[in-house]
C-alpha cells in the first residue's frame, strides 16, 4: 500500500510541475513598454511647523529627494525589465513627490526611553505613458519603511535606517511598476 501512496505522490508532483504553478519571473508589463525615465523627485515636506510657537523641524531631510530618485533609478537598473532612458526616448515617465518623513516610536524600555523606531518615507507617484501622455497609474501615499533600535547589539543610527527605508521604497516602486498591471 505504501508503494501506491508513493506512486500517487510522484504522479501529483509530476502533474504539478508539468502544469506550472502560475509563478513567473518575467515582467507583467505590456510589450510596448521597454524604457522609463525617472524625473527628479520634489520635496514637499515642510521644513517647519508654522502653527507652533516654536519653529520646530518636522521631518525635513535635506537631499532626501535626491537619494530617493537615485535609489529608484538604481533599482530599475538592477531589476532589468525596463531600461533607463532620456525623457525624449522613454516609453514611460515616473514623477514623484516626497510628502512625509515619519519617525514613530515602536518600543520603550522600563524607563520610557525609546528602544526602537519605525521610519516611514511617504511619496506620491504618477506613471505616464510618454508617447500618449495618458496616466498609467497614480499612488497618492506610497511608502517605504525601516525599523531601527537605539540600544543593544542590534542598535544602528537613524542615517542607516534612512538608507534602508529609501531602499525599501525603491523596491516597492519598481515592483508596483513591473507587477502592478
Amino acid at each position: 500500500m505504501t508503494r501506491m501512496h508513493t506512486a500517487v505522490f510522484i504522479a501529483a508532483v509530476f502533474a504539478g510541475t508539468a502544469c506550472g504553478c502560475g509563478y513567473t519571473t518575467s515582467s507583467l508589463l505590456p510589450a510596448e513598454f521597454k524604457s522609463i525615465t525617472v524625473e527628479n523627485f520634489t520635496n514637499r515636506i515642510s521644513v517647519t511647523d508654522e502653527t507652533s510657537d516654536q519653529r520646530m523641524y518636522k521631518g525635513y531631510r535635506p537631499g532626501l529627494e535626491n537619494d530617493v530618485t537615485r535609489a529608484i533609478v538604481d533599482r530599475y537598473i538592477f531589476d532589468g525589465n525596463l531600461r533607463i532612458a532620456k525623457k525624449e526616448l522613454a516609453d514611460l515617465v515616473l514623477k514623484g513627490e516626497l510628502l512625509d518623513y515619519r519617525r514613530e516610536a515602536l518600543r520603550y524600555d522600563t524607563n520610557d526611553n525609546v528602544e526602537e523606531y519605525r521610519l516611514r518615507i511617504v511619496v506620491s507617484l504618477e506613471l505616464k505613458n510618454a508617447r500618449t501622455g495618458d496616466v498609467v497609474w497614480t499612488e497618492k501615499a506610497f511608502s517605504g519603511e525601516a525599523t531601527y533600535r537605539t540600544s543593544g547589539s542590534l542598535a544602528q543610527g537613524e542615517s542607516a535606517a534612512i538608507k534602508d527605508a529609501v531602499s525599501d521604497l525603491a523596491r516597492r516602486v519598481v515592483e508596483r511598476t513591473i507587477e502592478g498591471w
